[in-house]
């Protein structure tokens, strides 16, 4: 676990060098802010459209040589795009044609890697271990952003694909070497003859997501959360420069507070033992009301102390959220949950900034982070009070010619 949380910092920070490079290069090769969003867009759309189906491969393939090849084919993407850039090769047309590619690799890629993590300690620390995961992904963001500037600066824009290559190339090399834990739930992928191989299709991965309560209720809390809060480099860009009155520092300090909290928050997250939904949307609400209070800071150090509890408490939610995403499904199904989760997932990254950047429009940068916020809290707790008027209501039974609650029909059984 050591070794692939090293393994797993590298690439992140290899990962975050290259899309910050990557934006730069967009600008620079059309001067459009549009394309720059349109390359993104790019990479994420396969997600949508076949992330059910690169869970059920990693659900019927080897998991080590899944995420082995998949590892070292995103290596191969960034080092042609390097060398395509060495050699002022590079257009826009490649540039999507590659970031097009790299998504579909990423759609086996993703639960691969993240499920294979999960092998490498007993059941009882998955949790812990998705903490861990949580943690490496915060700092290696961190790194990898710094890295970009310097690496540009020093080296040049192909370099920084280059040195991404070889993080991708790190983590294939070091894959063969793990060996699952003790008492870890072992999947080899091997995809069994007969009626068993009908029970290993994206049919019955969608069927399991719809059919499990734990599963839609955790969508819902983290689609709501997605779409009306979260999106900070976004609101709180607006509010900083706008009715605060800061400038680009400004609104760079607010970034690094942020990260800050991440980590902090994946650190107490690691610590949860037993992570439910009802944790993740308790958080999550509390969230909430935590970006209501910072919508109506009336000064930037009011922002700053807000902001703080306010990534933390994002963190530790999505921590736990993924530990149940990744523990509540069988172990022959959780490939195919994680493709599911994708598309979902999906859907939000991309129609969430669209819809914030709307509620500004209308309310503006404070109307939307209590806007926003109001309704997280609200929509969460809502649900939360119609699931227990749901189990704590009567189910009326027959009894004779009567109808009578069932709990006073057991009570006379009994």
């Amino acid at each position: 676990m050591r070794w692939w949380s090293v393994a797993n910092f590298v690439s992140n920070a290899g990962t975050w060098m290259q899309l910050t490079v990557q934006n730069l290069l967009v600008l620079q090769i059309t001067g459009s802010a549009a394309a720059t969003g349109l390359s993104m867009s790019v990479q994420a759309a396969p997600a949508l459209l076949i992330s059910v189906f690169g869970g059920a491969a990693v659900d019927r393939w080897p998991r080590k040589l899944t995420a082995a090849v998949s590892q070292a084919l995103l290596g191969a993407v960034a080092f042609v795009t390097a060398l395509m850039v060495a050699l002022d090769r590079l257009d826009v047309t490649s540039l999507m044609l590659l970031a097009a590619v790299t998504g579909v690799i990423a759609t086996v890629d993703g639960p691969a890697c993240s499920l294979l993590g999960n092998d490498l300690v007993p059941p009882q620390d998955v949790p812990s271990a998705i903490g861990v995961g949580a943690l490496v992904h915060q700092a290696g963001r961190l790194t990898g952003a710094a890295l970009a500037g310097v690496t540009v600066g020093f080296l040049g824009t192909a370099a920084a694909y280059a040195a991404n290559g070889l993080s991708f190339l790190f983590v294939a090399s070091v894959i063969p070497f793990l060996r699952p834990a003790r008492g870890a739930l072992k999947h080899t992928g091997a995809v069994k003859r007969g009626a068993d191989a009908d029970t290993m299709t994206v049919r019955e991965g969608l069927a399991f997501f719809a059919r499990r309560p734990r599963l839609l209720a955790l969508a819902g809390v983290t689609g709501v959360s997605a779409v009306f809060g979260r999106n900070y480099q976004l609101t709180l860009a607006v509010l900083v420069t706008g009715p605060l009155a800061g400038g680009a520092g400004s609104f760079g300090t607010v970034s690094t507070v942020l990260a800050v909290g991440g980590i902090v928050g994946a650190v107490l997250g690691a610590r949860l033992r037993r992570p439910s939904v009802r944790i993740v949307g308790a958080l999550a609400a509390a969230g909430g009301l935590l970006q209501v209070v910072a919508g109506l800071s009336p000064s930037l150090a009011v922002l700053m102390v807000m902001v703080l509890p306010m990534a933390v408490v994002e963190s530790v939610s999505d921590t736990a959220g993924t530990a149940v995403l990744q523990t509540d499904p069988p172990a022959h199904m959780r490939g195919r949950v994680l493709g599911v989760w994708g598309s979902i997932g999906t859907v939000w990254s991309l129609g969430g900034p669209p819809a914030l950047g709307l509620l500004m429009e209308l309310a503006g940068a404070r109307g939307a982070l209590i806007a926003g916020g109001l309704i997280i809290a609200g929509s969460i707790g809502a649900g939360h009070l119609l699931r227990e008027r749901r189990i704590t209501a009567p189910v009326a039974v027959r009894a004779g010619d009567a109808d009578v609650p069932e709990q006073a029909a057991l009570g006379t059984a009994a």
